[in-house]
């Protein structure tokens, strides 16, 4: 099913986007709570419209995230964690640890924006993350999970 989302939603699609979904989703969930409506004809021409509207708005956002990405590529993040014998973790570092660690650094990232591949970590090493800051601006950031010394 096509639908136009009204808001952005983690995985599916950011804000005015025209995407497919499966039935179910978009009738049970998606337009009952008002995040989607269904994409009719009428519906894809005021969507034009909007957006004809906001892309000067756009190109201002766009160069403000890409501003944001120079600056996080800037920092280098090492996350330590406690590691048992071997270079495995206890526990796993998540999205959650490391818009931790740029809060730290003082860059305010949301961990929805943040994609870590396998969804978390449980070996030291370097890694990259995924982080999507518009629908135009996607980084691969790379980071490094460490020992934590005792």
């Amino acid at each position: 099913m096509e639908i136009i989302l009204k808001e952005d939603i983690v995985n599916v699609g950011f804000k005015d986007d025209l995407v497919k979904v499966k039935n179910g989703y978009a009738r049970n969930f998606l337009i009952p709570q008002g995040k989607a409506v269904i994409a009719t004809n009428s519906a894809k021409k005021i969507l034009r419209e909007n957006l004809k509207q906001k892309a000067h708005k756009e190109k201002k956002i766009i160069k403000e995230a890409q501003l944001l990405a120079k600056k996080l590529l800037k920092i280098e993040i090492k996350i330590s964690s406690k590691v048992s014998a071997g270079d495995r973790l206890f526990g796993s570092v998540t999205s959650k640890d490391l818009s931790s660690a740029f809060d730290s650094n003082g860059q305010t990232i949301d961990k929805l924006v943040i994609s870590i591949p396998g969804r978390s970590i449980k070996r030291i090493g370097k890694y990259e993350a995924s982080i999507r800051l518009h629908r135009d601006v996607v980084i691969q950031y790379p980071f490094e999970v460490i020992p934590a010394k005792a």
